[in-house]
């Protein structure tokens, strides 16, 4: 499987991928990640790559020019038989909850596109046109959509065959069946005077299975997952967009994954500078003409 990532800090991804199971995957040729700097897109001097919103408001958003440019050279790259694109992800709190379903439709594609957005998020006519599919992994505010197309990307690789090692590992963990994994223990068998459920060092193979197969313990405790026993299609964990609650009374909120605008500095009347010199009984002079570094004693 390859991935294709579009950032504006593809530095921010080296370390995750180059350990672990993301890291032998990619050593192994079972999947390959490639980076992309939208900056590399732009055509002025400066390469700038946000500008002012139409209308007014606070932030800047992505300009469609260079995430354009960009796409396009990346569905050059290994073009399908038939000439279509691969579908484009954008990482956006207005997309569907990731969960471990989405995860596995999307690994049994060939390939992938990831676009991570900036600061208010990449201008409309992109999601529009160019985006197949829009994905949220919380509802809260990150920096940028590198680290939710992080959390992708690796949920989608480890499911690749060969990658986890054993088949059973991908089929057997927490939302694989749409309920939670059964606990484990490990040597020794007692520490500090906790043990271990006897049934697990019986060696008897259809009670371990038994025990494995009943309701695994919430912790902490949470609703149940969809597709679980008596579960719903949200179970009250997730509800609809338009069914919840507003947040703060001033309800949803549309926001991207962005650069949340700096808290303004509070200003201090003097620098510690100047007030170490007027607690000498120096003050500054008052003349334009002079340097704001001279000071003379001041006079009584």
């Amino acid at each position: 499987m390859r991935i294709d990532i579009l950032t504006l800090f593809p530095a921010m991804f080296a370390g995750p991928f180059q350990h672990s199971i993301i890291g032998r995957a990619v050593e192994k040729g079972l999947a390959s990640i490639h980076l992309h700097d939208i900056r590399t897109y732009t055509t002025d001097r400066h390469h700038v790559v946000d500008d002012y919103p139409y209308g007014g408001g606070a932030g800047m958003v992505m300009k469609p020019e260079p995430v354009y440019a960009a796409l396009q050279d990346v569905f050059a790259q290994e073009p399908a038989p038939d000439g279509g694109h691969p579908p484009v992800l954008l990482m956006t709190p207005q997309g569907e909850p990731f969960t471990q379903t989405i995860a596995r439709e999307l690994a049994v594609l060939p390939r992938l596109v990831i676009l991570c957005g900036h600061y208010e998020g990449v201008d409309e006519r992109i999601r529009e046109h160019m985006v197949d599919r829009e994905i949220s992994i919380g509802d809260y505010v990150l920096t940028g959509g590198e680290l939710p197309a992080m959390v992708v990307t690796e949920t989608v690789i480890r499911l690749q065959p060969g990658v986890m090692g054993s088949d059973e590992s991908a089929t057997e963990e927490s939302f694989a069946g749409g309920v939670l994994e059964y606990p484990h223990y490990t040597r020794p068998p007692e520490f500090l005077g906790w043990g271990v459920p006897p049934v697990l060092l019986s060696g008897h193979h259809a009670e371990v299975a038994k025990w494995r197969g009943r309701p695994a313990p919430l912790r902490p405790p949470r609703p149940p997952t969809a597709g679980s026993a008596g579960g719903g299609a949200h179970d009250g964990r997730r509800a609809p967009l338009a069914q919840r609650p507003a947040c703060g009374g001033a309800g949803r909120a549309r926001v991207h994954h962005h650069l949340a605008a700096p808290r303004p500095r509070e200003r201090t009347a003097h620098t510690a500078w100047q007030r170490r010199h007027l607690s000498l009984g120096l003050r500054r002079r008052t003349a334009p003409t002079w340097p704001t570094c001279c000071w003379r004693r001041a006079t009584k």
